[in-house]
């Protein structure tokens, strides 16, 4: 059976996306246009689905790494900020876009809050991360034939 670990994240977290799309309960604040992704970032995200996106980021996180809480989330999507002449430091992304998404996560039921631990994935939400890892590769052995033996 074909898992998270055995395909590119890239192209199964736009897999994931394009089915979270489709999910009522995923739906993007009214105000994620305006918002920038973290205090390292100097304009808002250019994609329209950027929510989706980073929701299925943030499910693959917690398959992967769970249970996890917000601000390790957070610390996740973080990156280098530009202080000028001073050197660059790491700071962390959006706290706000990681608890948020966390929750329509929660609500949708594709993961369940462990308490004091943070929030891990629910067998829903494995089952959507996998048959999406399976899609992905399908669409991968189309492309490159001698990967059908891995």
């Amino acid at each position: 059976m074909t898992t998270v670990y055995d395909v590119p994240a890239e192209a199964l977290i736009r897999e994931t996306a394009s089915q979270l799309t489709k999910d009522k309960a995923m739906v993007a604040p009214e105000w994620a246009p305006f918002v920038k992704t973290g205090a390292h970032r100097e304009k808002t995200p250019e994609s329209e689905d950027w929510w989706h996106v980073r929701c299925a980021a943030i499910l693959r996180k917690v398959y992967m790494k769970g249970p996890i809480g917000t601000e390790r989330l957070a610390a996740e999507f973080g990156g280098y900020r530009d202080r000028g002449a001073r050197p660059n430091r790491a700071v962390a992304g959006s706290g706000s876009i990681a608890r948020k998404g966390l929750q329509q996560l929660e609500s949708a039921g594709l993961l369940t809050n462990v308490k004091g631990r943070g929030r891990s994935i629910s067998p829903k939400g494995q089952a959507l991360l996998d048959n999406a890892a399976h899609v992905v590769k399908q669409k991968l052995v189309k492309e490159i034939p001698g990967l059908a033996k891995y």
